[in-house]
């Protein structure tokens, strides 16, 4: 009896182990048969299904974003200061005057202003810049299969195939976020089939090629969503003191007129706009950081990313590009965070310090925080890794010191 439990275990101690990667692609393609069986009930045929899944592989990275997207992690200065900045706004000022005829047809036809527009496209692909990286049949493919949510990435998968078996988008021009958004102005693949519009007239839909058709469907998202001409997004302003706050929220709107006697200002002190239009009360920080009153048309621009930080940028870009400042309140932290110029500041001065990051180009990735909680670390800083003013302001003394040496 021993002996023959002896070979059974050292018999099984003989079989190779199925690595985690491989048991995932294993896994991969099984559901991806399973996925081609539906293909034709979701409008795509066999061919084109076979066509352009034959070399995917899985990619396991997409589903580490699924809960760590940048709009619930970041703090919200960290994710405004990036966002908007003077280098985004001289670009969307350069760009509305370069597509000035484009958007002027585009708001005669869905009543969405310029500024909006494009401040839209500038928070969503920097006017054009970053489309992001990941081919989305490969995004979109793992998303199906693994983690949570595969029901809803699964439509997006055949979306994206319709899209290209309908010669909207070549393949290989589809590139985009982990989640599946792609074009000047990141419309997901069933956002593209529904609101998407052909505004250059060249037959296709085309959000990545024609910059016509991205701005176009963009205000025509905006105008679905609600938006209206006459009403601004809102506007900042201050509270009385030792007013009850906790009514706020986007949700929960009130008449101005409400909000008015209740000794709500606009924060250059004048009164706020007379009438019952609705508005909420956005504290993103707070009651001590900035105030907001906002309107339906911030909803419209939440309905975009669902995160009232994404809305809040777009409208202060938007704000920015017709001329008006920064918010009159500052954030509560006494460590702000830091321009795009900044953060390549700040790169440039840990590679001086010897530190492989790679091309400073602003982006705070793993090795730049690494580098930075070592850097923090021997100046007597939190070690944290977050690029923030005062461990830019360490590093530039660090560097004026040794300069000076």
């Amino acid at each position: 009896m021993r002996r023959h439990l002896l070979a059974a275990t050292l018999a099984v101690s003989l079989v190779p182990a199925i690595s985690p990667a491989r048991a995932d692609e294993a896994a991969f393609a099984a559901c991806l048969a399973g996925l081609r069986a539906e293909a034709p009930a979701k409008g795509v045929s066999t061919v084109s299904f076979d066509t352009h899944t034959a070399a995917l592989a899985p990619d396991m990275a997409v589903i580490g974003f699924l809960d760590a997207q940048p709009e619930f992690v970041t703090p919200i200065w960290d994710y405004m200061a990036g966002l908007v900045d003077e280098e985004r706004v001289a670009d969307g000022r350069a760009m509305l005057a370069e597509w000035r005829e484009v958007l002027a047809r585009v708001e005669a036809e869905y009543a969405v202003d310029a500024a909006t527009v494009v401040a839209v496209w500038g928070v969503e692909s920097n006017y054009g810049r970053n489309f992001g990286s990941r081919p989305l049949l490969t995004s979109l493919s793992t998303l199906s299969c693994f983690g949570r949510r595969q029901s809803f990435f699964r439509g997006e998968f055949f979306t994206t195939l319709k899209i290209i078996q309908d010669g909207h988008v070549a393949p290989e021009r589809l590139t985009g976020s982990w989640a599946g958004a792609f074009g000047h102005t990141q419309f997901m693949p069933s956002t593209f089939m529904r609101l998407a519009v052909d505004f250059d007239g060249d037959g296709r839909r085309d959000l990545v090629d024609s910059v016509p058709d991205a701005l176009a469907s963009t205000a025509n998202f905006l105008k679905r969503a609600g938006w209206r001409s006459d009403l601004p997004w809102g506007f900042e302003v201050s509270l009385p003191r030792g007013m009850d706050s906790s009514g706020a929220g986007r949700r929960n709107k009130q008449p101005m007129s409400d909000w008015a006697a209740r000794g709500v200002r606009r924060v250059d002190g004048s009164p706020l706009p007379a009438g019952a239009t609705p508005a909420g009360l956005l504290l993103p920080a707070g009651a001590a950081g900035p105030a907001f009153l906002v309107t339906r048309n911030f909803d419209a621009l939440y309905s975009y990313n669902a995160a009232e930080s994404y809305g809040l940028a777009i409208a202060h870009l938007s704000d920015r590009l017709r001329g008006a400042g920064s918010f009159a309140t500052p954030w509560p932290t006494e460590d702000p965070g830091l321009s795009r110029a900044e953060r390549r500041e700040l790169q440039e001065l840990l590679i001086a310090r010897g530190h492989d990051i790679g091309a400073a180009d602003g982006m705070i990735g793993a090795r730049t925080r690494e580098a930075l909680k070592l850097e923090q670390a021997r100046l007597g800083l939190q070690a944290d890794g977050r690029a923030g003013q005062r461990a830019l302001n360490a590093l530039r003394a660090q560097a004026a010191r040794q300069g000076g040496g």
